[in-house]
């Protein structure tokens, strides 16, 4: 059983509906439990900034799926969503990210190939992860530092 965290933004049409869609259909899926969702904020846009704001949160699940049997899940709710990729952070219908994972013992897991890197390279840096993230680990730590202590340090 591992414990996922995942990031989840809309900057296209009816972004609130596109991301409660996904958790629902998250939901039903028979390999996915505890499915628990953050407030949803908005933000503005990160990298390419020619771009609509975002609607973000972060989702915690529990599932028997393997990090790459996720990835591909989500990436199929992404779809569904009617998600292209036309610009690197451009505009989008439904973005999910693995943000982090955790094994059944409660140890974060690391893993970077070609396809898939955990935790996600740049989820310290952005706000929009770290202030949902905080709701649903509020003592989540990286690096020594804890998430509070770090959003501070991202808003100086």
């Amino acid at each position: 059983m591992y414990t996922y965290y995942i990031s989840v933004g809309s900057n296209i049409g009816d972004k609130r509906d596109y991301i409660n869609s996904a958790f629902q259909s998250l939901q039903q899926h028979g390999e996915i439990s505890k499915l628990v969702t953050s407030s949803l904020i908005e933000t503005e846009p990160w990298g390419y900034t020619e771009q609509d704001i975002f609607v973000n949160g972060v989702w915690s699940c529990e599932s028997t799926l393997e990090p790459h049997q996720m990835l591909s899940l989500i990436q199929q709710l992404e779809q569904a969503a009617g998600r292209k990729r036309l610009i690197h952070w451009g505009p989008r219908t439904l973005d999910l990210d693995i943000i982090l994972v955790y094994d059944t013992e409660g140890k974060m897991i690391s893993l970077c190939d070609e396809s898939l890197v955990i935790p996600h390279p740049h989820f310290w840096n952005r706000n929009f992860v770290l202030e949902p993230l905080s709701q649903l680990l509020p003592t989540f730590t990286y690096k020594g530092v804890k998430v509070a202590n770090r959003l501070s340090q991202l808003e100086v």
